[in-house]
């Protein structure tokens, strides 16, 4: 018996490529569902916004699994910092790490700021990232991050030989970057769980990174963001 993926398309009403123009748009402009359902109505489509949000949580996780492994190197000096944002009325942290070029390492959504958030944090940056060969490490002056990087040195996870710093003004671009993205999530007024928005945050990531260049080599030829991406899911038109 043939399994239903979720994520496929093959059982929507709408086509494919429609579906990931949703997903794609709303991530990558930041605006509302409402706005977003509007503005496709002009051009003569009509898809409620609870569609497009359900249609966002199923897939901008997805298109960030498959453009993963397309991820150009990054160089070998992170800076790591978390910024605040709001679910269901509390604030939570998204810890998140850039090279000093300014790619989209990895980032991770905590309920609490504190040493094991900034330890899972640091194992999925070296667990996802293995073929990167980390140097140095700045972040601010929370020690949360300095308990996790002494364990993990002690652990042998993380070499010896890495240098980390606490600089501030070195962070100014992790802050810089924060901004762009909380302006993204800013429509959103704030999710009602983690699970919401931890999927809506890759597809704002994602799509960030895409913006940035991180997979400016893929771009050959007449190769755009659409000729790119739809294939990965098996949209060859």
């Amino acid at each position: 018996m043939t399994v239903k993926n979720p994520c496929d398309f093959k059982w929507r009403h709408f086509q494919g490529e429609l579906i990931l123009q949703y997903v794609r748009w709303y991530c990558k402009y930041g605006i509302s569902y409402r706005d977003l359902a509007e503005m496709m109505a002009e051009r003569g489509l009509s898809v409620d916004h609870t569609t497009v949000y359900r249609w966002v949580q199923c897939h901008a996780p997805e298109l960030k699994k498959r453009l993963d492994w397309y991820k150009k190197r990054y160089s070998n000096r992170w800076h790591l910092d978390e910024t605040y944002i709001k679910i269901k009325g509390e604030w939570k942290y998204l810890y998140r790490a850039i090279d000093e070029n300014g790619n989209t390492v990895d980032f991770y959504l905590s309920s609490r700021r504190n040493a094991k958030a900034a330890k899972r944090f640091l194992n999925k940056l070296i667990k996802n990232n293995p073929t990167c060969d980390m140097t140095t490490i700045n972040t601010d002056k929370n020690p949360a991050y300095n308990q996790a990087i002494r364990e993990f040195k002690q652990e042998g996870i993380l070499s010896q030989q890495v240098e980390y710093l606490q600089i501030k003004y070195r962070n100014n671009r992790l802050e810089a970057d924060h901004g762009k993205l909380k302006r993204l999530i800013n429509p959103v007024r704030g999710f009602q769980s983690m699970k919401t928005a931890y999927a809506t945050i890759k597809g704002f990531e994602v799509m960030r990174m895409l913006k940035k260049g991180q997979f400016a080599i893929w771009m050959y030829g007449q190769r755009n963001e659409i000729s790119f991406i739809n294939p990965l899911f098996h949209i060859y038109k």
